[in-house]
Parts: C-alpha cells; sequence; structure tokens
C-alpha cells in the first residue's frame, strides 16, 4: 500500500463561510484531514479580534474575500458551491436565507453538496433566534450541571464540552455521513443541522444509562466520575500543583494505595460511608510530594495516576513528544492534526490563511472566475444579487462565538 502525505479527504472541495467558534474548527478538521477548504472571509474580519496569523483553526485553508450583502457577492458565493462537496455555515437561522445563500439556493445549483448548519440551539425551537455561548447550551443540556465540587457553582470546562465536543465534532460526523451517502449510487445532498445543545446532550448517553440504573445521582461530585470518588480526582501536591487520579478498577486501585503508601491505613474503597475518610487520607498523603515526585513515584505502574499539566507544559511531556502529538509550524508551537492514519497521514500543512491571500489561486484551481473578476456568472446573478442586497439593510445577526 502506498501511502499519501494529503490526508484521507484529499479532493474533497468545502466552503466555509467565516464565523468563529465551532464552525471553523469544523472546517480545520476537515482540512486537517486533506480536504481542500476554501474559507470564505468578509470585509471587516469574522468578529474574533485575532490577528489572522495566529489563527490556528485557519491552518491548512486557503481563504478568498467576498462581500455576501453586495449586489455580487451571492452569486460569486454560489459559483463556489456549483464546484464543492460541502458547505458550513455557522449563521442564526434564516441569515444565509435571506443572504440568498440558503440551502434552497445552494442545493439547486449543486444537487450533491452537503451544507453543514452550524449552531447552538438548532434551526427550529423557541430558543432558535436566541444568542447565546457555550455556556448557555450544556447548561440546558444538563452536561454543567455535572462539573465541579459538590458546595460550588458548577466549573466552566472552557469552551470544549459544548463548541467543539459537542458542536465541531458532531458537524463533522454529519458530514462525513451525509458527504458518503451524496456519492452512493442514487444519493444526494441534503442539510445537516448540527446544534450545540444535541450534541452536548447526546455527549451524556452513558451518564443517562448510570442513571436509569441507579448508579449515578443527579448532583454533582456524588458519583464515580465526578469526583465523588477517592479514586477519581485531582489532588494538591506539596508545591502547589495537582496529580490526576483514575484508578478505577480494583487492581489498579490496589497498586494505587501501595505506591501512595496508605495501604494499610485506609477503609475499603468499597466501603461508601466512609469515603470521607479515604478521600481526606489520599488528600493528606499527596501534600507531602511534589508534583515531579509523585510523577517519579507512579510514573512506570499502572495506578492510573498522572501529573496535571498546563497547556505550556503539555507539548514538552515525553509521552507526547514521541507521538508527535504537537508540532510546530510557521514559529507556533500546536496540536498536530488527530486521528491518525496508516495509508493516508495528515499533517499540518500551511499556516492560517490569511483574509482574500488565495482568491486569484482559487479561482483558477477551481475555475471561478467570477471571485476573481468581480463579475459573477448571469445563472445564479439573477436569483440572488436582489436578496443580498435587500438583506444588507436587514438584521441579520450571526450565531455569537460561543
Amino acid at each position: 500500500m502506498t501511502a499519501t502525505t494529503n490526508g484521507p479527504l484529499a479532493g474533497v472541495r468545502v466552503v466555509e463561510l467565516a464565523g468563529i467558534g465551532p464552525g471553523p474548527f469544523a472546517a480545520m478538521q476537515l482540512a486537517d484531514l486533506g480536504a481542500d477548504v476554501v474559507r470564505v472571509d468578509r470585509p471587516g474580519g469574522a468578529g474574533l479580534g485575532i490577528d489572522p496569523r495566529y489563527d490556528l483553526m485557519n491552518r491548512n485553508k486557503r481563504s478568498v474575500l467576498l462581500d455576501l450583502k453586495s449586489d455580487d457577492g451571492p452569486a460569486q458565493l454560489l459559483d463556489l458551491v456549483e464546484r464543492a462537496d460541502v458547505l458550513i455555515e455557522g449563521y442564526r437561522p434564516g441569515v444565509a436565507e435571506r443572504l440568498g445563500v440558503g440551502p434552497a439556493e445552494c442545493l439547486a445549483r449543486n444537487p450533491r453538496l452537503v451544507y453543514g448548519r452550524m449552531t447552538g440551539w438548532g434551526q427550529d425551537g423557541p430558543l432558535a433566534q436566541r444568542a447565546g455561548h457555550d455556556i448557555d447550551y450544556i447548561a440546558v443540556a444538563g452536561t454543567l450541571s455535572m462539573f465541579g465540587d459538590a458546595d460550588r457553582p458548577p466549573t466552566v470546562p472552557a469552551n470544549l464540552v459544548g463548541d467543539y465536543a459537542g458542536g465541531s465534532l458532531y458537524l463533522v460526523i454529519g458530514i462525513l455521513a451525509a458527504l458518503q451517502h451524496a456519492r452512493t449510487p442514487g444519493g444526494a445532498g441534503q442539510v445537516v443541522d448540527a446544534a450545540i445543545v444535541d450534541g452536548a446532550a447526546h455527549l451524556t448517553t452513558m451518564i443517562h444509562a448510570m442513571s436509569a440504573a441507579g448508579g449515578w445521582q443527579d448532583r454533582r461530585g456524588a458519583n464515580l466520575l465526578d469526583g465523588g470518588a477517592p479514586f477519581y480526582g485531582n489532588y494538591e501536591t506539596a508545591d502547589g500543583e495537582y496529580m490526576a487520579v483514575g484508578a478505577l478498577e480494583q487492581r489498579f486501585y490496589n497498586e494505587f494505595i501501595d505506591l501512595l503508601g496508605i495501604k494499610d491505613d485506609v477503609p475499603a474503597r468499597k466501603d461508601f460511608a466512609r469515603w470521607d475518610e479515604l478521600k481526606a487520607a489520599v488528600t493528606a498523603r499527596f501534600k507531602e510530594k511534589t508534583r515531579a515526585e509523585w510523577t517519579a513515584v507512579f510514573e512506570d505502574s499502572d495506578a492510573c495516576v498522572a501529573p496535571v499539566l498546563s497547556l505550556r507544559e503539555a507539548p514538552a511531556h515525553p509521552h507526547l513528544v514521541a507521538r508527535g502529538t504537537f508540532t510546530d509550524h510557521a514559529g507556533i508551537t500546536q496540536p498536530a492534526p488527530a486521528p491518525r492514519f496508516s495509508a493516508t497521514p495528515t499533517s499540518v500543512r500551511s499556516a492560517p490563511a490569511l483574509p482574500g491571500a488565495d482568491t486569484e489561486r482559487i479561482a483558477d484551481d477551481w475555475d471561478v472566475p467570477s471571485i476573481k473578476s468581480g463579475t459573477a456568472t448571469s445563472s445564479s446573478n439573477a436569483t440572488s444579487s436582489g436578496t443580498a442586497t435587500s438583506s444588507s439593510t436587514s438584521n441579520d445577526p450571526e450565531r455569537p462565538l460561543s
């Protein structure tokens, strides 16, 4: 088998309507996998305020600059859509339609197109038109309620659980499934409605199963996987750092308390009434050594204990170095593409795309002269320019950064 360096999605063309948050991350994932992702930037930028040279979510992409509120903008976009396999947009419901680039227009132009829609609340429902951020979506989904200590407010898990786990990655799954369908005999394009609230809820499937079976209490800090168990949580060390403990299985737990040096001084792990006593003993013991010292104690064991590293520390961990989990490209240390493929390996091929920098090349590669000349094809201009003009004076807010 001959390996290629283009990734498994080489040959797939993706149009990404510039936004912020989960949409760009989903497009980055497709780009990392080898797709030719063309980001359609708009005058004035996408609103994130980051120097585009450091916006890693735009790595492995190319960029054109189009004003979808201009007379020609929607028609130029449809010229790109005609030659694409996938489109990704993250506007509030109805905005793309008002611009004249909604599913109806795009699928009429390209019946095999996969039209990916990334929102927080979804395309319908009572909250569909409301603004929101990651924290709001995971709050309503019940996911946020699980994080943190029992006697404190829920802990905010950055925007990883909602935006990226419940949003971006579900959109990518949906796009890949719909792309497979579109390419089968008799298949066709379709709309993928990826809502963060749906994905965040879906992530809790196992927890709902445990709850139904009586193995999960509907409150924080009282369960096996939420820090309630003395053998699954984070413990402070003598130098103010932390060690993460995940000694769930009995054999791993046995090794854990042995190496911790408390094997003969604590109650049995299944003595739930004395979990507070067990946790206190573990807490006190960890504070007797530094994180580095405890790391040395546990590093060659199956006790399921690891140091809690910061974002700056993680790239230097020997295991991550050996696997190449992080990579340096264009002077920036960043996570390498994941997952890995034996026959079609992926890589960071290019630095973050600068807005509009690739217009000429894309116009030639995709055979879309309208984006270069500013003159759209007549077949699309007649149906979309009026819509775009009227929408430019209406309220068409995009879904904000989550």
